[in-house]
């Protein structure tokens, strides 16, 4: 037998160290151990359960769809972009399924064309991550790449112990075409498959690769699994142009004898397996029968011992011939070592002068316990055979992992943990700039003290609800707590629809600001707004007493104010001054249903469009005799006045006129008699004015209407 057509890079010594045979590959010999990496690479085909198989799908949805595409990617499939995104951490499968789904809905493009373009997406991701020399790196050509990517998969499970991953085979149809074998316990990801041979035949070997499923079926494993099989026929463009020369260093030189007996192979090759055709055992390794534990008898068969892991695959010899260039798992039948069983790792080679198969392996480690665990020391491992040198490495990536994996969840956890911090320190500004004005409370955040400060003019308003003192007599707390919540939170919506700031509410007393703060030369008339829209709302709730719409008094008076933070433990902006005074008594002085208002507020809203009816000379406490008014509206928004005796006071306009209205018996007689309904008004454009209220109104309105839309 010719050594060198099972032992490739093999150097053998005779005890005076003169080299006596070498096996050369491409001219050169070779005294180093191979010694392939364990790639840290997180980065490869199809590594479903991990979250390094998430970040390229996020980068691939950021780079095509933009980041609001993302964030509502991640509400349809609901995943977390903290926690389902961490490099080492293993998930379900369906949550990456989730995401591709959703990948598809939000974008509208179909399933199988998001696993395609992923696929494709993917291999560049890779490259722009440091993998590009790996790739390029693992096959000549496009067979020998897929021929290989069971051997790297089987690297990556050491770093990824749950990886469940696929297998690949190649034969030629022809020669400017191939068959794609795809074996996987995932259906439905052949699509992915179809991108990924895509890109790597287009960025890696410069070809065209037009592909296409010749069939999909079930494939039953050694093991019992069932695993989906799916051939792709692959059609490749410009082969000619990229076909590598081959010279005569690339053919493989063998001696014609071998001064090697049975005792050197079974010394030198101390793991190693020889079956035949019907998988009887003719030979093996020295240390084979220290791990099984047990003599093998002559013409033992390999089914009896051993079970194929690896390819997916009924244990044949023709089976095995169709996977030569796969890295092969075998695990124990029968074994005591239920927590830790033993597991071969090699390659499987067909030697045709002999018909029979040969095994060339080694225990599959990845750390010192599992070592101790087999009972095994490193000894009993070859020179040349790098699995001492992975256990080392492995033994120290572990700890990296775990380091890493550590730093992952952490920074995760950071993550939330900001967020987090970032909506309550919103909630606490929110509850804060409830308490006091942003600007006022943004300082004190700062440390900056806030001193006393004076606005020459603003406007505020004070309302309270009628027959308050009844109504919480004759109901619950309950009740008048829910009541008022009801009234306040109708209130402080309308606060921000007018910009105005509400100081506090007593009891049932509310009261609001405009022109502090915050300087506004126009303030009043987001008050007398405010105002309005305060009676309307108070009618929306019910009294829990009477069933009927609440009423409420509303006063507003502008002049001038001191403003300052009061209190430390409980700070409040309040406000001081005799405005505050005149304001409170404008409201206790007002009439249910009815906004009254100051002559000072009067006068800053008499050039303005507001309607009001003059109340005349009103005793104030500790103001005397003051000339006050109702606000019943403004010529576009028009409040419905209660039936009550001040309903006859005169009608006050822009600029002070006086609009006067025949009485309601008069108006009805002349509706009936056909005569339209008109108004006089003591200026210039009486005519005018007379034309618009009967083109807007009618003639079929009554006093009481009137006021309505006045």
């Amino acid at each position: 037998m010719k050594c060198g057509a099972f032992f490739p890079k093999r150097i053998d010594y005779l005890e005076d160290l003169e080299i006596v045979q070498c096996d050369v590959l491409k001219g050169e010999k070779h005294l180093e151990s191979f010694c392939f990496p364990v790639f840290l690479a997180s980065n490869y085909l199809i590594i479903f359960q991990y979250g390094q198989i998430h970040l390229p799908i996020k980068d691939m949805v950021l780079d095509k769809f933009g980041g609001k595409a993302w964030k509502e990617i991640l509400i349809v499939s609901g995943l977390d972009d903290d926690t389902d995104f961490l490099v080492f951490q293993s998930y379900p499968d369906e949550k990456t399924f989730a995401l591709l789904r959703a990948v598809s809905s939000v974008s509208g493009t179909p399933y199988d064309t998001v696993l395609e373009e992923f696929g494709e997406y993917f291999v560049q991701y890779c490259f722009r991550h440091g993998y590009d020399q790996l790739l390029r790196t693992l096959g000549k050509d496009f067979i020998s790449f897929i021929q290989n990517l069971d051997t790297l998969h089987s690297y990556l499970a050491r770093t990824y112990t749950q990886l469940r991953f696929p297998s690949f085979r190649c034969e030629r149809r022809n020669a400017e075409s191939v068959n794609l074998h795809y074996l996987t316990e995932r259906t439905g990801l052949h699509p992915l498959v179809i991108g990924l041979a895509k890109a790597v035949s287009r960025d890696i070997y410069n070809q065209t690769a037009e592909m296409e499923v010749e069939s999909i079926s079930t494939h039953e494993s050694d093991t019992g699994s069932e695993r989906e099989h799916v051939v792709f026929i692959v059609q490749f463009k410009d082969l000619a142009e990229n076909e590598k020369v081959v010279t005569k260093y690339d053919k493989q030189q063998l001696p014609s004898t071998s001064v090697l007996s049975v005792s050197h192979i079974c010394t030198a090759l101390p793991y190693h397996i020889v079956f035949d055709e019907d998988l009887q055992i003719k030979q093996y390794g020295n240390m084979i029968s220290k791990l099984l534990q047990t003599y093998l008898p002559p013409n033992t068969c390999m089914t009896s011992i051993f079970s194929i892991m690896h390819p997916p695959m009924k244990f044949l010899v023709e089976n095995i011939r169709m996977f030569s260039n796969s890295v092969f798992y075998l695990s124990l039948k029968k074994t005591d070592r239920t927590d830790n069983p033993l597991i071969l790792r090699g390659e499987m080679m067909w030697l045709a002068e002999i018909k029979h198969m040969i095994y060339i392996c080694s225990p599959r480690l990845t750390s010192l316990s599992e070592l101790t665990k087999l009972n095994m020391y490193l000894s009993d491992i070859p020179l040349y055979d790098v699995t001492r040198e992975l256990i080392l490495l492995n033994q120290q990536r572990i700890a990296e992992i775990d380091i890493a994996k550590k730093l992952d969840e952490t920074t995760a956890e950071l993550k939330k943990t900001s967020r987090l911090l970032e909506e309550e320190k919103q909630r606490t500004d929110a509850l804060l700039y409830q308490m006091l004005p942003q600007k006022v409370a943004n300082d004190l955040k700062n440390g900056i003290t806030i001193a006393a400060e004076k606005f020459e003019v603003v406007t505020i308003l004070f309302s309270d609800i009628v027959t308050f003192t009844s109504i919480a007599s004759e109901c619950s707390p309950m009740e008048v707590v829910t009541m008022l919540n009801n009234l306040y939170a109708k209130f402080d919506e309308k606060t921000n629809e007018h910009d105005v700031y509400k100081v506090e509410t007593i009891g049932d007393a509310y009261m609001i600001v405009n022109g502090c703060p915050d300087i506004k030369e126009i303030h009043v008339q987001a008050v007398a707004n405010f105002a309005m829209d305060m009676v309307e709302e108070a009618a929306k709730v019910k009294s829990p007493a009477t069933g009927l719409s609440l009423q409420i008094r509303v006063g507003f008076h502008s002049g001038p104010v001191v403003a300052g933070v009061v209190g430390v433990k409980m700070p409040r902006y309040c406000l001081f001054g005799d405005t505050v005074n005149t304001a409170s008594r404008m409201e206790s002085h007002g009439v249910p249903g009815r906004i009254h208002v100051s002559p000072l507020a009067y006068s800053l809203l008499i050039n303005e469009d507001y309607i009001f009816r003059d109340r005349g000379r009103i005793e104030v406490k500790g103001k005397g005799l003051l000339n006050t008014y109702f606000l019943i509206g403004r010529h576009d928004d028009f409040m419905e006045e209660p039936a009550d005796t001040y309903c006859s006071l005169p009608v006050i306009g822009k600029n002070g006129a006086e609009i006067e209205v025949i009485e309601e018996e008069e108006l009805t007689k002349s509706h009936a008699s056909g005569q339209d309904v008109t108004i006089l008004v003591d200026d210039a454009e009486t005519s005018e004015e007379k034309n618009n209220f009967s083109k807007k109104y009618g003639n079929t309105r009554t006093i009481s209407e009137t006021c309505t839309v006045l």
